[in-house]
């Protein structure tokens, strides 16, 4: 199975997107108000932590490809974006994340870090990449491959310590 038949299989049982990512949110709203001003504690923060992943990482994959579909696939236009399998997952990661703010602080939240962590490791990624597309580098050199990663994997070291120092102040 592709990626492009998931997202049709997706397309074509919009119920079940619909009951995932609608329910995630109004599982943490009803968590809020039956755990109003608990939310930094031991059952509902664990309740919170399992709520984030399962709407973080459909929502950052669903925004890390959208940024590839418009940055690299020159052919893509908005109007073909799919709401359903694209823009549905971020909204739903937004409005979960807000509505878990108001109860808990993210701090106290076991795992936040290491989702925030992944976040700012795409972001740097495609940056990086964005930029290196950019300059249309071609460049042929006999230096071993080995030697490249780990030039990237520097380039990469080097954004996310700035990333992370700029946020920071």
């Amino acid at each position: 199975m592709t990626l492009r038949e998931f997202f049709d299989f997706l397309s074509q049982n919009p119920l079940v997107v619909l009951a995932y990512f609608l329910g995630i949110p109004f599982t943490a709203i009803l968590a809020g108000i039956l755990g109003k001003g608990e939310g930094n504690q031991s059952p509902w923060k664990y309740l919170y932590s399992t709520l984030i992943y399962l709407v973080c990482v459909p929502g950052i994959f669903a925004a890390a490809l959208a940024v590839y579909l418009f940055l690299f696939e020159r052919g893509s236009s908005i109007f073909n974006v799919n709401l359903l399998t694209q823009v549905l997952p971020i909204v739903s990661m937004i409005l979960t994340l807000g509505v878990i703010r108001r109860n808990a602080s993210f701090e106290y939240i076991p795992g936040f870090e290491k989702l925030s962590s992944l976040m700012m490791m795409i972001a740097s990624i495609f940056v990086l990449m964005y930029f290196i597309d950019r300059l249309h580098l071609i460049a042929w050199v006999n230096v071993p491959v080995q030697y490249l990663v780990l030039i990237v994997a520097g380039l990469l070291l080097a954004f996310r310590f700035a990333l992370k120092s700029f946020i920071s102040r």
